[in-house]
């Protein structure tokens, strides 16, 4: 039985609802929409113009209707009298196909059709700046290593605290906190779920964090690579598929595994559909200019980067695109801080669940330090060392159209080639520098 927000508002004391949705760049775009109008909104939706946000649309297409999903609600922890939803996007009747949560429902249908139910955590990272966001916020955070550095980490603790309390409260079941490897660098995990709850989660989160943040005199920043000599923003994905119950993981396993990392077939199969399409989701996953500063940069201050540049799978072994930390899951370590959370799930399903239908083979783990080893690598495809050569690669896969769908993927390439083509437009200091001389 559909929730009513209207009487959930009346229980709970909500005043106002911030009916939200995340357009194709990752923009989280809402309207406030006081507790008496959330019934017809609940049925009909919160009126948008969809050629404002980055959606592909015009001026003269008609009303987008951001319909909320009741169980996606969330009563901001600092600001009870406020609730969140998460919402699908209506036009002229139907959903928008090129919508990020609309095509995650989507692929987690066409999942649930094959009997899978796909679950995943994810590890957000993030640095805390000054507001004109060109300094650190915490001008003591010096170490060449300080990752877990307790002093740092308790230094934030006003803002890390109640970043923390905040998911308690939610029942998120946030386990850790930790200071990460670049200097003013942070990461707060909680438990794993049912993707769609993950994604809509994920969204909140970076909403949360900015906010307290902001309220603490402060900036938080997503961003792959903030600053050049050091360690930029990841968001690893921790991926298994479970029955439709939800209660059998199935990609673990009892019998001998050959290749000795405690997986299923079926994930070896999935895993193989990510291998396969890797190298053209970076485009997704790695959704900005910004983003190849991160998967393809020298050394940093802490001695490494972090980041994968290849395709390559391993055990417990982080300088890998995926890990398997553990029997019954991998982690992809590709994403980074920008990408939109509901295409970096859509995105993982959609090559996963071709890896199943087509017996992909992700091949034999290698079992090396890449970023030491890495050269000697033959076989391994390269990820792109820039957004224009990874969009003209998702232009060209065949397996993200079929699954993700033409329109979407058509609108992405669109919005994201003029984004490119207005950077590469820029003259920059390092031209002027380089070649006013020439």
């Amino acid at each position: 039985m559909t929730k009513d927000l209207e009487k959930i508002a009346k229980d709970k004391g909500i005043k106002y609802f911030l009916v939200s949705w995340v357009d194709l760049f990752g923009v989280l775009r809402a309207k406030l929409a006081p507790a008496r109008a959330i019934k017809s909104m609940q049925k009909n939706g919160a009126g948008f113009a969809g050629f404002a946000a980055w959606l592909d649309m015009t001026p003269a297409h008609p009303d987008l209707f951001g319909v909320p999903d009741p169980d996606s609600l969330i009563q901001l922890p600092w600001n009870p009298e406020i609730g969140w939803v998460a919402s699908d996007l209506w036009m002229d009747g139907k959903e928008v196909e090129a919508s990020p949560r609309v095509a995650l429902k989507r692929q987690l249908a066409r999942a649930m059709k094959k009997g899978y139910r796909m679950k995943t955590g994810v590890e957000c990272e993030f640095h805390l700046i000054t507001p004109d966001g060109t300094q650190l916020a915490d001008s003591a955070d010096t170490q060449s290593k300080p990752c877990y550095d307790q002093q740092a980490l308790m230094r934030q603790y006003p803002v890390i605290g109640q970043i923390c309390d905040a998911m308690l409260e939610l029942g998120w079941n946030p386990y850790q906190n930790d200071h990460e490897d670049a200097n003013g660098q942070f990461e707060m995990n909680w438990d794993y779920d049912d993707a769609l709850k993950t994604a809509d989660r994920h969204v909140f989160f970076k909403y949360m964090v900015r906010t307290i943040a902001e309220n603490s005199g402060m900036r938080a920043t997503f961003m792959p690579k903030p600053f050049s000599h050091l360690t930029g923003n990841g968001c690893h994905a921790h991926v298994s598929i479970w029955d439709k119950t939800g209660k059998k993981n199935l990609f673990a396993t009892t019998k001998k595994d050959r290749r000795g990392l405690g997986l299923s077939p079926l994930a070896y199969q999935f895993l193989g559909g990510i291998m396969h399409s890797a190298h053209d989701l970076a485009a997704i996953f790695n959704p900005t200019v910004n983003s190849y500063k991160r998967i393809n940069a020298p050394r940093t201050l802490s001695g490494a980067t972090w980041a994968p540049n290849a395709v390559t799978y391993s055990g417990n072994n982080r300088s890998h695109m995926v890990r398997i930390p553990a029997d019954g899951r991998f982690e992809l370590r590709l994403m980074d801080g920008a990408v939109n959370p509901y295409l970096l799930q859509a995105g993982i399903l959609a090559a996963g669940l071709d890896g199943v239908e087509n017996n992909r083979d992700p091949g034999d783990p290698l079992h090396i330090n890449m970023y030491e080893e890495g050269h000697k690598v033959k076989n391994a495809n390269k990820l792109p060392s820039n957004l224009l050569d990874a969009l003209r690669q998702l232009d060209k896969n065949k397996v993200l159209r079929a699954g993700l769908g033409d329109e979407l993927i058509d609108a992405y390439v669109k919005l994201k080639m003029e984004d490119w083509n207005s950077y590469a437009n820029h003259l920059s200091d390092w031209e002027r520098a380089n070649t006013l001389d020439c």
